[in-house]
């Protein structure tokens, strides 16, 4: 009998477990304690921030969202190095803002997938079964992240969105991308989205769990999920785009209805729109480059940018700048 050749989504299976069993069941006992952190101060947290800051934020969360290499971990050091959440009765002003904007990418890949967007529509209604079987994957890969988000939303704040969990993961990640990611690629199986089976679309979406540790980027593991299972990189590309949609807006709407109001008496109107708009454009541009340069080079430049990113930010954090 032949030897099976490894499936790789196993081991993506596998990798997904254990790290949400270190990052979130670790620190479940900081539940139970009591709030030690001040209250949230509207008029502090918006003196921090100005329409200059606002611009750069959604420049960053617009280029940064889709491409893999965390949206999450470049706000955050972007964050600190401008001066803003910088205590804890400013920071959930902070980290509603960085959350919103990011309504401006989702608008985005509305934009730019609009006839896939109205294929599922219409699958809905019964006239197109491809559209209404990608639309049931998207559905099953975004369960399994938002339980996993809600159950355990507040160990996450408080345990990895800092600097050091940041560069890890860009560290791992860039590594992941120079070398494993070569093998799939070669290996992936090329086949179209409308292929795409109920299961394979669970197991994307078990797998991205993985990106609820800030930095480790959600692009990045739906990603290579889509490859393990055995889309062609453009396929899971898409995948991802679409995924990202579906579970970028849930948690946009769930900080507006939680934060909203605290982000609009800090910052007001003006501030959060420029950051919107500024993550539109920015992540359309992102988007169509990113979609072009892979029709022609590997995920290699990603890696290499992660683990000088991660470069970059430990210089910072030994020079006490974040």
């Amino acid at each position: 009998m032949p030897p099976t050749r490894p499936q790789p989504h196993r081991s993506l299976l596998a990798l997904a477990a254990l790290v949400i069993a270190v990052a979130l069941f670790g620190p479940v006992r900081a539940m139970a304690a009591p709030a030690t952190s001040e209250p949230a101060d509207p008029a502090a947290a918006g003196s921090e921030m100005t329409g200059g800051k606002a611009a750069v934020l959604g420049l960053v969360e617009g280029v940064t969202e889709f491409l893999p290499i965390s949206s999450t971990g470049h706000l955050l050091v972007a964050q600190r190095l401008l001066g803003i959440g910088e205590t804890d009765a400013t920071k959930p002003a902070a980290d509603a803002y960085a959350i919103a904007i990011q309504a401006g990418a989702i608008l985005a890949v509305v934009l730019l997938y609009f006839r896939r967007l109205r294929s599922m529509v219409v699958g809905i209604l019964g006239r197109d079964p491809e559209g209404r079987r990608i639309l049931t994957g998207l559905v099953l890969a975004f369960l399994p992240a938002v339980v996993i988000a809600l159950a355990f939303e507040r160990p996450i704040k408080e345990h990895l969105l800092g600097a050091g969990p940041v560069v890890i993961a860009w560290a791992v990640g860039g590594l992941v991308i120079l070398l494993v990611a070569p093998r799939w690629e070669r290996h992936a199986g090329g086949r179209a989205l409308e292929t795409l089976s109920a299961r394979q679309a669970l197991v994307i979406g078990v797998v991205q769990c993985l990106a609820l540790w800030p930095g480790t980027s959600r692009s990045l593991v739906t990603i290579l999920a889509g490859l393990a299972v055995g889309l062609s990189l453009g396929a899971a590309v898409e995948f991802s785009f679409l995924l990202g949609l579906v579970t970028l807006g849930a948690a946009t709407a769930y900080e507006a209805l939680k934060d909203g109001s605290l982000m609009l008496d800090a910052y007001g109107w003006f501030n959060p729109l420029v950051g919107l708009v500024v993550a539109f454009v920015a992540a359309a541009v992102a988007i169509r480059w990113m979609v072009g340069y892979l029709q022609r080079h590997s995920l290699a430049i990603f890696g290499w940018y992660r683990l000088g990113a991660a470069a970059v930010a430990t210089a910072l954090i030994w020079a006490g700048t974040i």
